[in-house]
């Protein structure tokens, strides 16, 4: 899941120590000494004059970022929960259900560079206000599509992800803005846990209230509900910080920006950034793909099995596997994620590729896992959990620490420009097409066989295999990583401390004459 996807949520000082290079204290990325078992605690009342916000009115901002994040992602996997009732509603096959999910994400990756725009120019208090306001009146609006008029479900889905782009965007800013340091990486870290724990709950939600009310469209009027709640809170609560104020506090030495094209080359350049933007592409369209169909997989694993009655025209489809697997998502996503961080910290103290080598481990260690649960299907509904649990876990690891890799391995002045990057890159060849290209190759394959209800199961069974060959190849392009990290590393440190300084494609020639014209010729042909 994929997928804001791939923002810090626990950022650390690296201290692999694993050079003479000195660093910058403070810096992210940071090679140098292990930090301090008492990091340095900022001055809170320094803060609070730059910021004008008193410690508890900032914790207080941070607890109603998190309760909104968590409710976009509950909404993102309510969909999920429901999509065998959806499916039958409006009569649609596989492709037409994976499409749902590729059209949201198509329109938060498009919009979200122009929000995160918008958010550095205006008020980001009341863009997120109207961005949510809106967000939950459309979601409310698609709970009342008649069934003839799905292209409609379609249209107010990509609507939805103009209202989570506004917001996700532009959260993070407010809290880099609050605090500093340690305390910026604690709460950056709350915030993001948000992200496996909404995505549980909106598989529980829309399971559960489709149940009590016996009509699934009740599922997609929650979250209005408490969106509404959201935006009370957004206007009440949170007051604007200014922008970048409290980077005074910072030992970072400045750097002067360069221009938009400048950074492209540069990262373009950048081996480790690139080898692990492509790895965190393969999680993305793994957990996107997931997302969607697993809980559609699993019932109709037990329709097979006959544990389950089919879903027919005009029955409301079982909601058990939806109930479950959202829990399994809540679970496996907070331990993942500890469990990366954990064991990425401690293998550090005697390699300097620690980081790539974990999120390796944990995409090749996720896909025989997957694997195994998608061909168990068909014999045993609890191995098939059981795989599944031990397959995301491994999956959830490398979350935290593909967020450390790019702030290490790119310098300050074009980090904003690396998430982009790595955003776009992640939902274009991740999230984004991956539910509808498992549906599409869904349907393919059941023309090929006769109309059963088993034929709809293997083909959804076949399709969703690609993902462990996908999470193969994204455990690859991090060992790839592994390979450039420490140069890439070094490279970016020395930049920052102003011992190193990138030529630009005319920096590094000098002009000589030739045949009685000027030559601009490299500087190292000269010398030898």
């Amino acid at each position: 899941m994929s997928g804001s996807d791939t923002a810090p949520f626990l950022s650390q000082a690296d201290d692999t120590g694993d050079g003479p290079v000195p660093g910058t204290p403070g810096l992210p990325g940071y090679v140098g000494n292990p930090k301090s078992e008492n990091p340095e605690v900022p001055d809170r009342e320094r803060l609070q004059r730059i910021t004008g916000l008193s410690a508890s009115r900032s914790a207080l901002i941070v607890a109603v970022l998190c309760y909104i994040n968590l409710l976009n992602y509950m909404d993102r996997f309510t969909v999920a929960g429901v999509l065998p009732d959806i499916e039958q509603f409006f009569n649609i096959g596989d492709s037409s259900s994976g499409l749902i999910q590729t059209v949201f994400i198509s329109s938060y990756m498009v919009l979200a560079p122009v929000f995160g725009y918008l958010g550095d120019r205006y008020n980001r208090k009341y863009l997120m206000c109207g961005g949510i306001a809106f967000w939950s009146l459309v979601t409310l609006g698609s709970s009342f599509i008649p069934r003839e008029r799905f292209w409609l479900l379609l249209l107010t889905r990509g609507l939805v992800g103009v209202g989570e782009a506004s917001y996700s965007t532009i959260a993070p800013t407010l809290i880099a803005d609050l605090f500093v340091a340690d305390q910026r990486s604690r709460m950056l870290s709350v915030f993001y846990f948000a992200i496996p724990v909404g995505s549980g709950l909106g598989y529980i939600a829309g399971s559960k209230v489709k149940d009590m009310a016996g009509d699934w469209h009740w599922a997609l009027r929650v979250t209005p509900g408490l969106g509404v709640v959201a935006v009370l809170l957004l206007f009440l609560v949170v007051r604007e910080p200014p922008r970048g104020a409290v980077e005074r506090l910072s030992d970072s030495p400045p750097l002067n920006p360069t221009s938009w094209w400048a950074d492209l080359r540069a990262l373009a350049r950048n081996p480790s950034f690139i080898l692990s933007s492509l790895g965190f592409t393969a999680v993305a369209f793994v957990t996107g793909s997931l997302a969607l169909w697993a809980p559609a997989f699993l019932l109709r694993s037990r329709v097979v099995l006959g544990e389950t009655p089919p879903c027919l025209p005009g029955d409301s489809c079982s909601s058990s596997d939806s109930l479950i697997f959202g829990l399994i998502t809540c679970l496996t996503g907070v331990l993942g994620v500890g469990l990366g961080v954990e064991f990425s910290r401690r293998l550090r103290r005697s390699n300097p590729r620690a980081d790539p080598l974990v999120c390796a481990a944990g995409l090749l260690g996720s896909a025989p896992f997957l694997f195994l649960s998608l061909t168990c299907a068909r014999g045993s509904i609890v191995a098939t959990y059981i795989f599944i649990f031990i397959g995301e876990t491994l999956l959830s690891m490398n979350w935290a620490i593909v967020a450390d890799i790019l702030l290490y391995v790119v310098i300050p002045t074009r980090r904003s420009t690396a998430e982009a990057f790595q955003i776009v890159l992640s939902h274009l060849l991740g999230d984004a097409g991956s539910p509808y290209l498992i549906g599409l190759i869904s349907d393919r394959l059941r023309r090929t066989w006769p109309p059963s209800f088993l034929s709809e199961f293997r083909a959804l069974q076949f399709s969703l295999m690609l993902c462990a060959f996908v999470g193969a190849l994204g455990g690859a392009a991090f060992l790839g990583t592994a390979i450039f990290i420490e140069g890439d590393r070094r490279r970016a440190q020395l930049h920052v401390q102003g011992l190193l300084r990138e030529a630009g494609p005319e920096d590094d020639r000098i002009v000589v004459p030739q045949r009685g014209r000027s030559t601009r010729v490299p500087v190292s042909s000269v010398l030898i």
